[in-house]
């Protein structure tokens, strides 16, 4: 039995979960609202605060959907309860962060600005001094949607191995590679 897939689910208070006939799964709470449709051979039960996701057979894909809906539900019920938040620290000589608008306006050493419009989901906050790096703060209720405008932001300038300049997440620890060794 799977492991992840077997275990229920916590719904907390101020958080309402329905299922429809067609198992499209909605999750309404404080932050927000979000949708899932879960696979058709899959039955998804709430009974009082606990949902659980249940498998026919034990066919190889049936295990593979029962993990993976489970974990897309879970997300579902944390986010609109809590929240998610990723930090993205811009690492490098005259790299800006400037937020109009919804959109974003990233300087990353190349000759022009990048421009990125972020969803309606998503709160951006850009914080820094003179003295630090500045960090730009993602804000949302939807992992998956979070995750992937992080991702994107990351894409424009990856950390280099050798000084580490570029987009980074915050706490990432990177793999730096020795410079030139000096000649004698």
């Amino acid at each position: 039995m799977s492991r992840i897939g077997k275990l229920p689910v916590e719904i907390p208070a101020g958080v309402n979960v329905t299922v429809d006939a067609n198992n499209l799964v909605t999750v309404k709470g404080a932050l927000g609202e979000l949708t899932q449709q879960v696979d058709k051979d899959l039955e998804v039960k709430v009974e009082e605060n606990v949902l659980t996701v249940i498998r026919p057979t034990d066919q190889k894909r049936h295990k593979a959907m029962h993990g993976l809906y489970r974990s897309l539900i879970k997300n579902m019920v944390e986010g609109v309860s809590k929240g998610y938040e990723i930090k993205l620290e811009l690492v490098g000589v005259g790299y800006r962060a400037e937020l109009q608008g919804n959109v974003l306006d990233l300087v990353l050493g190349y000759a022009h600005h990048i421009y990125l419009g972020l969803p309606a989901e998503i709160k951006c906050e850009v914080s820094g001094d003179k003295r630090s790096n500045p960090i730009v703060t993602l804000k949302s209720h939807d992992k998956q949607l979070i995750g992937q405008v992080a991702a994107k932001i990351r894409s424009f300038r990856k950390p280099e191995p050798y000084k580490g300049k570029g987009v980074k997440f915050v706490g990432e620890e990177l793999r730096r590679k020795a410079g030139k060794a000096a000649a004698k």
